[in-house]
């Protein structure tokens, strides 16, 4: 090998070696990971299945949720007492409110995966003829009943991405599988577990045959309890990284190890993508000599932020849309002491959101979105500085575009300036009432309102009461204005949301 070149590029260096997921299931032979079934209450798990129960798992996206079912699914056969198939029915998404494309999806899928797994061709070979004659309203729950007859132990259904299906294609497969329940387990699955972003209980499911609302819990009302995937334990952190410096001998410093937890609070995806990107993707995180500090990873983290990966870009997306910008906008923007609670119209029961002093507390105690990484709302996972921090501009950069001329519009004038920095810059770039010049002259505005606050309204008011004042004046001149309202402050509440 030539004198100087990189030990890391050196061919002998290449061999297969784990790394750090951030896409797709845990692979125990390639990947670092905690051990799927640790991060939920197993005996409780056996117990519903004991039980013949049916019972519904969530999480957010990229928290682990499909490893965790492979892991359940991979246990129950190599015990032998029961037949378990794992089914992902979210090719069903594109067939919307077509009720025999998705029913007949989740036939051939769940035939599909029952031959992968056992060579059992039963399924495949009768729901055809199954659909043919009963149609796509009954089908699915004759097909697993002439299959779970025809075994000889019982079946467990573990059903993944039930929330990517929509309308009364989503209300069919709930309604089919619910139909079933008096027949287990001798001739339909003992259990049945749905595995989502959300609760079955929060769908709110439009038939678009029916013209009108259902709600999923009365779709499917034999679920007998719902489980949560939470994140990783502060110990579960430690773990993993620690399974990389054992194979690698390359170490995290302490300080390294607690950025980690302080930047993620333990979120899975981010765990692992800050990881790749401090171990794998840098150049000089590459040399296993070299420990990861606490600087790599603040520079992993802003790496991620500046790429937009998959997962950070989908939080963009979700903090476009106005249910969720009425609760974020206010936060980011350090309007004062802000508290809410349940019930949670969002999608992941009672939590509380918080924000004081300019910054935004989001972290296990907060607002779950679906489909949002609840880390990536603070720095990643912490608070987010809106006051001066380059994690406010860059994570939250899709609110602040327009979108503190908004806010000041609905709620009044701000009580001072914008900071020096990047906070600042950012301000200065959103029109005419950004930056510091723009908060002298809504400063201006401000005190000439208050020039004026005894002057008599419209109706005789003298600065008290709902007509007097400066907003009195207005209300006074609403006619001449064409209807001129003054400003009202936004509120914080179940309405708001």
């Amino acid at each position: 090998m030539p004198a100087g070149l990189p030990a890391r590029t050196d061919p002998r260096n290449l061999e297969p070696m784990r790394f750090f997921n951030t896409t797709g299931p845990i692979v125990a032979a390639d990947h670092y990971h905690v051990p799927p079934l640790g991060r939920w209450d197993l005996a409780e798990v056996r117990r519903f299945i004991a039980e013949k129960r049916y019972f519904v798992l969530h999480a957010p996206r990229q928290t682990g949720k499909t490893s965790s079912l492979l892991a359940l699914r991979d246990l129950l056969n190599a015990e032998g007492g029961h037949r378990c198939v794992y089914v992902n029915v979210e090719g069903g998404q594109a067939a919307r409110e077509d009720v025999g494309r998705v029913v007949r999806m989740v036939l051939a899928e769940t035939a599909s995966r029952a031959r992968d797994a056992w060579g059992d061709a039963l399924l495949e070979d009768i729901w055809p003829d199954v659909l043919e004659r009963r149609g796509p309203d009954s089908a699915l729950r004759e097909a697993l009943t002439l299959w779970a007859a025809a075994q000889t132990k019982p079946l467990v259904l573990l059903v993944d991405e039930i929330d990517a299906l929509v309308g009364d294609s989503l209300l069919s497969v709930l309604r089919q599988l619910r139909a079933g329940h008096d027949l287990r387990p001798a001739r339909f699955p003992q259990s049945v577990v749905l595995c989502g972003v959300r609760d079955v209980r929060d769908y709110r499911i439009h038939s678009g045959s029916a013209n009108m609302l259902v709600a999923g819990g009365s779709a499917f009302n034999v679920k007998a309890a719902s489980l949560r995937l939470g994140d990783f334990r502060a110990e579960d952190v430690r773990t993993l990284l620690a399974q990389h410096t054992e194979e690698t001998g390359q170490a995290f410093t302490e300080g390294a190890l607690t950025t980690v937890w302080d930047q993620t609070r333990g979120q899975p995806w981010l765990v692992n993508a800050l990881a790749y990107e401090a171990c794998f993707r840098d150049a000089e995180g590459r040399d296993r000599a070299r420990p990861v500090g606490e600087a790599d990873v603040r520079e992993a983290r802003e790496a991620l932020i500046l790429r937009r990966d998959a997962h950070l870009d989908q939080l963009a997306d979700k903090l476009r849309e106005e249910r969720v910008r009425r609760v974020i906008e206010p936060l980011l923007a350090g309007d004062g002491p802000k508290e809410f609670g349940s019930p949670d119209p969002l999608g992941a029961g009672p939590r509380l959101v918080r924000g004081r002093g300019g910054r935004a507390r989001l972290g296990q105690a907060a607002v779950r979105v679906p489909g949002v990484l609840p880390g990536a709302f603070g720095t990643l996972g912490g608070a987010v500085p809106v006051q001066g921090g380059r994690s406010a501009t860059a994570v939250a950069g899709v609110l602040a575009t327009g979108g503190e001329q908004r806010r000041a519009h609905r709620t009044g004038i701000r009580s001072g300036p914008p900071p020096d920095g990047p906070a600042g810059d950012l301000a200065s770039e959103r029109g005419p009432r950004g930056g510091q010049e723009g908060w002298k002259r809504r400063a201006e505005v401000r005190r000439g309102m208050q020039g004026v606050a005894q002057e008599p309204g419209a109706d005789g008011g003298r600065g008290r009461g709902p007509n007097g004042g400066v907003h009195g004046r207005l209300r006074g001149r609403g006619r001449a204005l064409g209807g001129v309202r003054p400003p009202r402050r936004a509120k914080l509440g179940r309405e708001s949301v």
